[in-house]
């Protein structure tokens, strides 16, 4: 099983992901205590880690309903949620992924 803990900035809204592969197929278990999250939760219970990791086929499942469900457009949860399918299928390493913001005056 791969998690991730994704802390997704100003909302506060920490969201946990767990994979596990099922086969070709990985059952997701996604947590949060957001809202739009939890819908998307709901909706996003297994995937089809190949269909997740290119923009080649068509659009990963996980981002369709991200679009669908997040309100916040630079949400990180969606991308989160594709890392640890990634991870769990052996489709990646599992290393942190880090967006740091800094502001210039």
């Amino acid at each position: 099983m791969a998690k991730a803990e994704i802390f997704p900035g100003n909302c506060g809204h920490v969201t946990t992901v767990e994979a596990k592969m099922d086969g070709k197929l990985c059952n997701l278990t996604i947590v949060s205590d957001c809202k739009a999250i939890q819908r998307l939760a709901e909706e996003l219970r297994q995937v089809n880690p190949m269909n997740e990791i290119s923009f080649r086929r068509s659009m990963p499942e996980i981002l369709q309903k991200g679009a669908q469900f997040c309100t916040h457009a630079a949400c990180p949860v969606p991308v989160g949620i594709i890392k640890a399918v990634e991870v769990e299928a052996k489709l990646a390493l599992p290393m942190d992924a880090i967006i740091k913001l800094f502001k210039s005056e």
